[in-house]
């Protein structure tokens, strides 16, 4: 027989356990969904060389700017995730950048890093004022149009990285924060060359991809700093890219590699900084291009929406 101590005692335990259970289930969501850092990483360096040399992107060392950060942002407790060389089709950055903006949730820290050829392509939507939109190079896109070859459908164009970022800006929200690092132009001239005893890698090239066959003249902005509009609810964004719109973008050669300047100064940064949403460690990464000597011709370049 249970005595009326016996009850009141289980009551009492009974109370406790349900009031656990809803201790549990409020700290429950904000456990699982605390702030994270994700990270993608594309680099190319050994596109592939076709039969025509005008279809050819000349080789260079995107994945060495990979390999350089990819441990940096692994120890800051950044979730890493690399696309390199052959892995980094349009197709495959595509299906990356969609699943990076399933995997996210608000507050987190974003960093995403292009690094490989750029290219001017003929503005087809006439939402340039110039008449060009900016694209990165995957590992699958040709230099030149082509009829029935090539049509650029695989260049990355800036109107679809955005719609890719503003996807992962409004996933993250205005508590977090989304930093991408384009190491990349698309200004230079796409060629290898000698000067003393090291070559001279170049990314990009001057030459616009046009179905027309429009010659492609670079626009002079001298802007270090460029406003990014933004909307409520989206996080706020930071662009760093390693040149303005008519300089050349030049690899720097550092204990026998050679690297994305930029890359190379945000990596020396980082070691010492901790990525978060103070956005100072950035004019420290222009100070260091700036002091370089091998990069008098070349301005790193911010677009923010802070």
């Amino acid at each position: 027989m249970i005595t009326t101590t016996q009850q009141f005692f289980h009551k009492q335990g009974a109370s406790i356990m349900m009031r656990l259970s809803v201790l549990v289930l409020f700290f429950l969501p904000i456990s699982l969904f605390a702030q994270q850092k994700h990270a993608l990483l594309i680099g190319i360096s050994d596109y592939p060389q076709y039969k025509d040399p005008d279809a050819s992107w000349s080789r260079i060392h995107g994945a060495n700017d990979v390999q350089l950060l990819s441990p940096i942002l692994s120890k800051q407790g950044f979730k890493v995730s690399v696309l390199t060389n052959k892995s980094a089709t349009h197709s495959a950055i595509e299906k990356s950048l969609k699943k990076l903006s399933q995997s996210i949730h608000s507050g987190d820290i974003v960093y995403i890093q292009l690094s490989g050829h750029g290219q001017a392509v003929e503005d087809e939507n006439e939402d340039e004022v110039d008449g060009w939109d900016e694209a990165f190079i995957p590992y699958d896109a040709q230099r030149c149009y082509k009829e029935n070859v090539y049509r650029g459908e695989n260049h990355l164009l800036d109107d679809e990285l955005n719609n890719h970022l503003n996807a992962i800006r409004k996933k993250v929200g205005e508590n977090g924060i989304v930093y991408v690092v384009i190491d990349a132009c698309h200004a230079g001239s796409s060629y290898r060359g000698d000067e003393i005893e090291d070559s001279v890698y170049i990314r990009g090239t001057d030459i616009g991809f046009s179905k027309s066959g429009k010659s492609y003249t670079p626009k002079i902005d001298k802007r270090g700093n460029i406003r990014i509009s933004t909307e409520n609810g989206m996080a706020p964004i930071v662009m760093l890219e390693a040149c303005r719109s008519y300089e050349v973008n030049t690899e720097i050669k550092q204990n026998g590699q050679y690297y994305g300047p930029m890359s190379y100064y945000i990596s020396r940064q980082l070691l010492t900084t901790t990525l978060s949403f103070d956005t100072k460690w950035i004019e420290e990464v222009r100070k260091g291009m700036d002091k370089d000597t091998r990069l008098v011709r070349q301005n790193m370049v911010t677009e923010s929406s802070k």
